[in-house]
């Protein structure tokens, strides 16, 4: 069985350290190992990184851009090859894996506008014969820790920016679903980036406490769930690092009563099932404002999800595939079985799911709950699973207040064509990103990504302008050169013009 390795210093490298299965989710078999760095191993990696740095960080920004555009074209024609690995590993379906990639590809253009997202502000003559300006500077060694769910599209949220903004990066992905993760950033190497700048270590905890510990490292990114995220928050900054740290969410929809249905229907069921509920943006709760909204919303929905197209996520023409693990798919099941305990109506039950040649993979149908109460655990906590819940309220106020009690403030929606509701939606929901008739606003590359409450960890969002803050520090430099024949007396008080 091959042995997906480590990247130090531009090499594949084996350490013979432990090791765990990766599986394939559809099967249910594991396909590969994966090693566990140790924390002599992460010490090596930043260690490369670090002797790396200096060149790269005096490299022209015009230069950086340039590996980054022959970056992108590689991502572009290794399109098939990388999904088919993610489809593998994860299970998500060949054209989520696909979709996936695109908008990693987006950040990695992003990164190619360098020139012009680090110059500096520039003032003259702000004094007598004094200048200002203020310079971008990287921070130096900088690493990302990644989830399972996004193997390519969160790393690329990550590296591409910090790199291209001067600094060397350390990446220790997820080892549920290592090989695409590793396939990119060897097609980084082969674009043009030096030895030692990117550098990919698998592990698990571990590793995790070495990056965080490494006083060379000077910011942490972490995307998962939020207990770890609230950890790597107070450990890394309780050391003077700098961390970013986005966590779990428990998305809302509300769905009002003027509401194109057909279309609300449409969104909710890839914002729902799509990658088997395993993102942190998907829909999880549609609250719907009056019973009439409701009890349309759910005879419409019902029948497309009992006719959802389920099997192993490398077939085509699927809607979804199986959860990554047999854990989370034992998760799942849990969270259904207690709705039902709790007294939510089951309408749809995915718990009883079979695929023909795939019995021992990690599947749940797709699952739909009505009359969930804010009580309940299946609407309290993220599942993170096929399973979505519907909450009836009588006014947007009652929704809105729902939503904005939630200790969670990732993302959410509405559904309208009431152009004051979506306002007062839009300025009054505590929610770090929303969408009015989009079930996942998602923002695309140039802006930045990021909840609010305990859906983040930190001032700055990911990617975008404030990635380019993240992985940067400003420098303000003050330039005076005195004209010829001139002296000025000494002043005491503090200056001003």
């Amino acid at each position: 069985m091959s042995i997906v390795q480590h990247l130090i210093n531009g090499e594949l490298v084996s350490k013979g350290e432990r090791t765990a299965d990766v599986f394939n989710p559809s099967t249910g078999q594991a396909v590969r190992k994966v090693e566990l760095a140790s924390r002599a191993t992460v010490q090596e990696a930043i260690a490369s990184a670090k002797a790396a740095f200096p060149a790269w960080r005096n490299t022209p920004p015009a230069k950086r851009a340039q590996v980054m555009f022959r970056f992108k074209q590689l991502l572009e024609q290794n399109e098939a090859k990388i999904s088919q690995m993610i489809s593998e590993e994860h299970g998500k379906t060949l054209e989520d894996a696909a979709g996936e990639l695109k908008r990693g590809i987006e950040n990695v253009e992003f990164a190619c506008a360098a020139p012009e997202v680090l110059k500096g502000e520039y003032s003259r003559n702000v004094g007598p014969n004094i200048d200002a300006w203020s310079d971008f500077q990287p921070l130096g060694v900088v690493a990302g820790i990644t989830p399972f769910n996004f193997p390519a599209m969160v790393p690329l949220w990550m590296y591409p920016l910090a790199i291209a903004c001067g600094n060397a990066f350390i990446l220790k992905p997820s080892e549920r679903d290592p090989s695409s993760t590793l396939y990119i950033a060897q097609l980084l190497l082969e674009a043009g980036l030096p030895k030692g700048i990117l550098n990919v270590v698998h592990g698990d905890k571990e590793a995790v406490d070495a990056l965080i510990e490494a006083p060379e490292v000077k910011a942490l990114s972490f995307v998962g769930s939020t207990p770890i995220a609230e950890y790597i928050y107070a450990e890394g900054t309780k050391r003077g690092k700098r961390v970013q740290a986005l966590g779990g969410a428990k998305n809302h929809a509300v769905v009002m009563p003027d509401a194109d249905l057909d279309n609300a229907v449409s969104a909710l069921m890839g914002a729902a099932y799509g990658s088997c509920g395993e993102r942190c943006m998907a829909i999880s709760v549609a609250v719907c404002v009056g019973d009439q909204a409701a009890d349309a919303l759910i005879a419409k929905l019902e029948p497309q999800i009992r006719a959802l197209k389920i099997g192993a996520g490398t077939s085509c023409g699927l809607d979804m595939g199986p959860l990554v693990t047999a854990a989370a798919r034992d998760k799942v099941l849990g969270y259904i079985d207690d709705g039902v305990a709790s007294g939510a109506k089951l309408v749809v039950d995915g718990r009883d799911l079979r695929v023909a040649g795939c019995e021992d993979g990690y599947f749940v149908g797709g699952t739909l709950f009505d009359n969930v109460s804010p009580e309940m655990r299946i609407y309290k906590e993220e599942i993170f699973g096929p399973v979505l819940c519907v909450v009836r309220v009588d006014s947007l106020e009652q929704a809105m207040q729902l939503i904005n009690d939630h200790e969670y403030g990732n993302g959410t929606c509405i559904f309208t064509r009431d152009g004051e509701a979506a306002r007062l939606f839009c300025d009054e929901i505590e929610v770090g990103m929303v969408g009015v008739n989009v079930p996942l606003p998602v923002p695309v590359a140039y802006h930045s990504f990021g909840g609010w409450k305990r859906s983040l960890f930190g001032d700055l969002h990911a990617y975008g302008p404030d990635g380019v803050r993240f992985y940067t520090r400003r420098k303000a430099i003050t330039q005076r050169w005195p004209q010829r024949k001139s002296h000025e007396a000494s002043q005491f008080a503090f200056p001003s013009l």
